[in-house]
């Protein structure tokens, strides 16, 4: 059983927020290859089984030494053999002896320090035929040696749930021989676009008709908020087709993004299909621009509740509707625990006017850190909710509240969209 429920007056932003997020509950752990994990959201803590690094090893090329033989110097040395990183160690360095050493190689038996060969001198062979080097540093037992365990240990808590595996942690979990890990799933996202007017094949526009770019834009922020797409392309004015569309999508999907069709006006061909086969929430939230949203399930066979966000049709209005909304619900269900965008407290290099209407305004923003350490911010040239031109080089989006807004060199609240 569907229902629909539409709400009439402007609700605020942080209850509808917490509505959207509240039904967007993160999904289920899977078990996958570290090699897969790439971007994921880690679901349970990583327990090291190995130590890293795995053998007390040098962090120079150098000299491989007894402590007590370059207490003073300079010193001369007999050099008894040499170590490549890879290599073991054949024979333990004994009194008056050293062992040429590379970085990372595994430290021999009897050396507790390291020289660097800076402060090394080739001397040649002696009259024995024995390899001798002149030695200028006293070092003291440690000295440029990294000791086994000295980054982890066996049973260190490495990461706990809610990292993110980027590059770096990659590469600690390949250190500990973390074969595979705990996540939550990146998910399958399917976007589309609605309306006899779209056209997205490049053909002359006849009157009325114009080029289809919200779901262009829609799938690169999903790509960029981390989930795979699954792209529908434009769906056209007719219930029946939309019907099969969403229902295939609800299917192969985790969650479901589409455009238009959203505000308050008479009938139009998405709310009637949504309110049939969906249980939608019709609201219009208190801020501007992006005040109509929709939002609801659409249930499975199987019971699953697929997550349906209905962004409006202005571009402008869709890209910060997706922002507010679908962004953080989306990363939500991904596992992540900072769901919204950087927030900063900006300094206004310009005024922004307004005048009281009970909505929060969200206008676009071109910022730098001034050399005052603060960041400074001007409106971009439109802030038109159909004007996505300008809006497309916005580097944040100013939080402006109900009222007369902000005066030049005020403090502004800012959302960053980049860096």
């Amino acid at each position: 059983m569907t229902a629909t429920v539409t709400l009439g007056a402007m609700r605020p932003l942080e209850d509808a927020q917490e509505f959207v997020l509240g039904s967007c509950p993160p999904k289920p752990p899977v078990e996958v290859a570290r090699a897969d994990a790439s971007g994921l959201v880690l679901a349970a803590a990583v327990v090291s089984a190995e130590v890293v690094p795995p053998f007390d090893n040098t962090a120079v090329d150098g000299y491989a030494v007894r402590s007590v033989d370059v207490a003073e110097v300079p010193v001369e040395l007999t050099v008894v053999g040499e170590i490549a990183a890879g290599a073991a160690p054949d024979r333990p360095v004994g009194p008056g002896e050293t062992v040429r050493i590379m970085t990372g190689a595994p430290m021999p038996d009897g050396a507790d320090a390291v020289v660097m060969v800076e402060d090394s001198e080739h001397l040649g062979t002696d009259a024995d035929g024995n390899e001798r080097v002149r030695l200028s540093a006293s070092v003291s037992a440690g000295a440029a040696v990294r000791g086994a365990g000295d980054d982890v240990q066996v049973g260190d808590e490495i990461f706990s749930a809610g990292v993110v595996i980027t590059p770096a942690v990659e590469a600690v979990l390949a250190s500990v021989n973390a074969q595979t890990v705990s996540v939550h799933p990146r998910l399958k996202v399917a976007v589309l676009s609605t309306g006899d007017e779209l056209i997205d094949d490049g053909s002359p526009l006849e009157l009325g008709q114009i080029r289809e770019s919200n779901k262009t834009m829609l799938a690169g922020m999903l790509a960029e908020s981390g989930c795979d797409v699954v792209d529908l392309g434009v769906v056209r004015d007719d219930e029946a087709e939309l019907e099969r569309v969403l229902r295939s999508a609800a299917l192969e999907c985790d969650a479901i993004v589409s455009s238009g069709g959203v505000s308050m006006g008479d009938y139009d061909v998405v709310k009637a299909v949504l309110g049939e086969i969906a249980d939608m929430t019709w609201m219009q939230m208190a801020i501007k621009p992006a005040k109509p949203f929709a939002f609801g399930t659409l249930t499975r066979d199987d019971g699953t509740r697929v997550p349906i966000f209905g962004l409006p049709g202005n571009p402008v209005s869709s890209l910060v509707s997706y922002e507010l909304m679908a962004r953080p619900a989306l990363r939500r269900m991904m596992g992540h625990r900072r769901l919204t965008r950087t927030s900063l407290v900006a300094i206004a290099d310009a005024d922004f006017r307004r005048q009281p209407d009970g909505k929060v305004h969200f206008a676009r923003v071109n910022g730098v850190f001034a050399d005052d350490g603060r960041y400074h911010v001007v409106p971009v040239s439109a802030q038109g909710s159909h004007q996505l031109a300008a809006t497309a080089s916005a580097d944040a989006m100013a939080v402006i509240p109900d009222g007369e807004g902000v005066e030049r060199n005020g403090e502004v609240a800012v959302l960053m969209l980049r860096g």
